[in-house]
């Protein structure tokens, strides 16, 4: 949609455009509360400060809608058609990498109790790998600072597609 259109539109539909960026209903209504935005540029700048700070409940929260590198969300909606677009740019894989991604997942969520989460667009597969290898060494509040940080940045990318400057 149009900076116009969202804008303008009214506050449910507006919520309700924003929400497959982050399921997180403060941040979604942090943004669209502070309407109307002059640029996108003011619409990101918001969406940063309001992703500041996020509760270990909503992180959770969030969480429950991602899938596992590698794995298909579910649903067919807006939400589950963005991580498919993001995890379908991480190129070519071969099995033993699958396999590795496999473990590296099981692996984490006995440590931490919660799916890896990692922003995939831009990145090789071989490179989210390593980033979980190397995750795995943090405590749980290192590891729930850099899960926000993730957060963030799949739903500002996200946010940015819903909204065309």
């Amino acid at each position: 949609m149009t900076l116009e259109e969202f804008n303008t539109i009214d506050r449910d539909t507006a919520v309700a455009a924003v929400r497959p960026c982050l399921d997180i209903a403060r941040w979604g209504e942090a943004i669209v509360d502070r309407r109307p935005y002059p640029d996108l540029a003011f619409v990101l700048d918001t969406a940063r400060v309001a992703a500041e700070p996020f509760t270990t409940a909503e992180i959770d929260s969030a969480l429950a809608h991602h899938p596992r590198i590698g794995e298909r969300a579910a649903g067919s909606g807006a939400e589950a058609r963005m991580s498919a677009a993001e995890q379908a740019g991480l190129g070519d894989s071969s099995a033993e990498l699958e396999q590795a991604l496999a473990d590296g997942n099981a692996d984490y969520e006995r440590r931490f109790d919660r799916v890896f989460l990692i922003r995939a667009a831009g990145r090789s597969r071989s490179e989210i790998l390593s980033e979980l290898e190397r995750r795995m060494a943090h405590t749980e509040d290192e590891e729930l600072a850099v899960i926000a940080g993730q957060l963030r940045e799949i739903a500002l990318l996200r946010l940015e597609g819903v909204i065309d400057s």
